[in-house]
């Protein structure tokens, strides 16, 4: 372990931590934490106790206490959803994404989706910001305005070609009131779907309702745009029909009618002048083939969604914390563009003190969810998550030779637990370690994943 650390490069003071934690008492029952917690990067760390009791004779079932762990603590995963702070916690958040998105799309009994949702109207909408100024970028002529071929890994791309005649106090406000844009733009989409069926707003409430699950994504140039499928239900949601007139052709239509309609008008304040912020020009709308049988697939679709919805603003150089004052930008290497956004920010605070965008100056203004949907698209993230908790903690029941139901809803139990924060993160040396244990479990939940994959291709062939 040492020997491949150090033909990997690894500093002398990770390296001599690392040889300290591998050579410790209990090494493996830390690197049995670490591995129930997916190998997080910055997993918290607790110190107590837990005693669970028949509630009518008192018996002690089970018993835990940290004291004997090592360290004398227990180490649970941080669940962060970014990819740039936690990659174990954002692979699992991406994962759960997944298979939320897909059950809206495809359906799922496991999840309270029906399969006849596949035959409903369902569409991938990509809803963008508008120019705040041209900027470097990759046409399909390969030649940018500025004369040169970029590379896909130029650090040019996404930068203003005049950062003086740029609009950054534009683009930072878009991206503050892009969750105001969207909820809007859900609005009119119903007024646009009402219309083109001939119908009053509260008579589609009784015959059609519109579903989504969206995703928000950072462009190279700093301004958020949203990736949505949005799908058309009967009056109670995917377990009913919807009505013979709601077709991909009319919610196509209606997306682009209503991205084109909604508009956001931010008043005058100080020395600046009022705003009316709208959606760019370019709305992509594309139908979502079953089955695989049209060029956007199903998986494509959950793929694509679970990807974004792990990352933020760091695609364009910016930082994943929040910035204290604006004297710290000195001590980070932000690209020139992205410090320019977040400076307005800060200039722009005192004008719209409502808006907190100085709080949101990391994300270049952007303070909305990064992924939403509406409450009858599928499950839930919650749900997925007591999921996967209800299956750990059968795992565990089972391993103590305890019964199934001991933590059952009928008071047959009593819980008595106390837990002490005791910080959260690793040593350079854990550190490594388990960057390499959740490459392992990651790889090998993987190739699992294809091997079944090639299962299911086998059964239907055969």
């Amino acid at each position: 372990m040492a020997g491949a650390a150090a033909s990997m490069g690894v500093d002398p003071v990770t390296l001599a931590d690392l040889l300290r934690v591998a050579n410790a008492p209990g090494f493996d029952r830390w690197q049995d934490q670490v591995r129930r917690t997916g190998g997080c990067a910055h997993p918290i760390r607790l110190m107590g106790q837990t005693v669970t009791r028949d509630a009518k004779t008192g018996d002690v079932l089970y018993s835990y206490s940290t004291e004997h762990e090592p360290g004398g603590m227990l180490r649970v995963a941080c669940g962060n959803r970014r990819a740039s702070r936690c990659p174990a916690c954002a692979w699992t958040y991406a994962g759960d994404t997944y298979h939320l998105i897909r059950a809206g799309i495809t359906g799922d009994i496991h999840k309270d989706v029906p399969a006849t949702v596949r035959n409903h109207p369902r569409v991938f909408a990509t809803l963008t910001a508008p120019s705040f100024g041209p900027v470097h970028n990759r046409p399909d002529s390969g030649r940018c305005r500025c004369g040169n071929s970029h590379a896909e890994d130029d650090p040019a791309l996404g930068t203003a070609l005049d950062a003086e005649r740029y609009d950054y106090a534009g683009s930072v406000l878009f991206n503050n009131f892009a969750g105001d844009l969207w909820r809007r733009f859900t609005i009119y989409l119903r007024r646009e779907i009402a219309a083109r069926a001939g119908l009053t707003q509260s008579a589609l409430r009784e015959v059609c309702r519109v579903s989504f699950g969206k995703v928000a994504e950072f462009q190279k140039r700093g301004a958020v745009h949203f990736h949505a499928v949005v799908r058309l239900d009967g009056p109670t949601g995917p377990d009913t029909a919807p009505p013979a007139w709601a077709t991909v052709a009319l919610l196509d239509g209606a997306i682009r009618a209503a991205a084109g309609r909604v508009s956001v008008t931010v008043p005058a304040s100080g020395d600046h002048s009022e705003r009316v912020l709208r959606w760019g020009s370019q709305v992509d709308v594309q139908a979502i083939g079953a089955l695989g049988h049209e060029e956007l697939t199903e998986q494509a679709v959950a793929s694509y969604v679970a990807k974004y919805a792990t990352k933020a603003a760091e695609t364009t150089g910016t930082v994943d914390r929040r910035i204290g004052e604006l004297a710290e930008l000195d001590k980070l290497p932000l690209p020139t563009h992205t410090r320019r956004l977040i400076e307005a920010c800060w200039e722009l605070d005192d004008a719209y003190p409502d808006r907190l965008l100085v709080r949101w100056a990391h994300m270049l203004g952007f303070r909305g969810h990064f992924s939403t949907k509406s409450r009858s698209y599928s499950t839930t993230l919650g749900a997925l998550r007591q999921a996967r908790a209800d299956y750990r903690a059968g795992q565990e029941r089972r391993e103590r030779g305890l019964s199934e139901d001991l933590d059952d809803s009928e008071g047959s139990t009593l819980v008595l637990a106390h837990w002490t924060y005791a910080g959260q993160g690793h040593t350079p040396g854990e550190s490594w370690l388990a960057a390499s244990i959740a490459r392992d479990i990651r790889l090998n939940r993987e190739t699992a994943r294809e091997a079944l994959a090639d299962l299911d291709d086998w059964e239907v062939a055969a």
